[in-house]
C-alpha cells in the first residue's frame, strides 16, 4: 500500500471509540497493514500535553492530530484516530486537511449519554456531574452528532 488512509472515530467519552479502534488495529495488522493508533489520552499525555478543553483549545489539538495522521497516511500507514471531536465544524476541517492527500473515513461510535454515564470507565462523568470538571463533553459542553 503506497498511501494509507485515516479512520477517525468520534463519539462521546466512554462510547467505545478506542475499544473499537483497537479491534480494527488488530485486524488490519493481521492482514499485513502498517497501522498506528492515535488515541486522545495518549496524544494528550505525549505529543500535546498542554492541550486544554475550551472549544478553541480542542480545535487546535485536533487540527494538530489531523496533520500528524495525514503525514503518517501519506507514507503508507493506516491511521486510526480515536478522539471525542465534539464539534461538526472542526470535524469538517479535519476531513479537509486529511482528504487533500489520503482517504478519510469518519466513524461515529454512537452511544447514548445515559449509557456512557453508566459505563464511566474513568470516573469522569461522575466528576463532571459534580461540577469538578468544566467543559466536559455531554455534560457542560455539547457533542454535535454527525449528520
Amino acid at each position: 500500500m503506497e498511501r494509507g488512509f485515516v479512520l477517525w472515530f468520534t463519539g462521546l467519552p466512554g462510547s467505545g471509540k478506542t475499544s473499537i479502534a483497537k479491534l480494527v488495529l488488530d485486524e488490519l495488522k493481521s492482514r499485513g497493514f502498517k497501522v498506528e493508533l492515535l488515541d486522545g489520552d495518549w496524544v494528550r499525555k505525549t505529543i500535546n500535553p498542554d492541550a486544554g478543553f475550551t472549544r478553541e483549545e480542542r480545535r487546535k489539538h485536533l487540527i494538530r492530530v489531523a496533520w500528524i495522521a495525514r503525514l503518517l497516511a501519506r507514507n503508507g500507514v493506516a491511521v486510526l484516530c480515536s478522539f471525542v471531536s465534539p464539534y461538526r465544524d472542526v470535524r469538517s476541517e479535519i476531513r479537509k486537511i486529511v482528504k487533500e492527500e489520503v482517504p478519510f473515513i469518519q466513524v461515529y461510535v454512537k452511544c447514548s449519554l445515559e449509557e456512557c454515564i453508566r459505563r464511566d470507565p474513568k470516573g469522569l462523568y461522575k466528576r463532571a456531574l459534580a461540577g469538578e470538571i468544566k467543559n466536559f463533553t455531554g455534560i457542560s459542553d455539547p457533542y454535535e452528532e454527525p449528520e
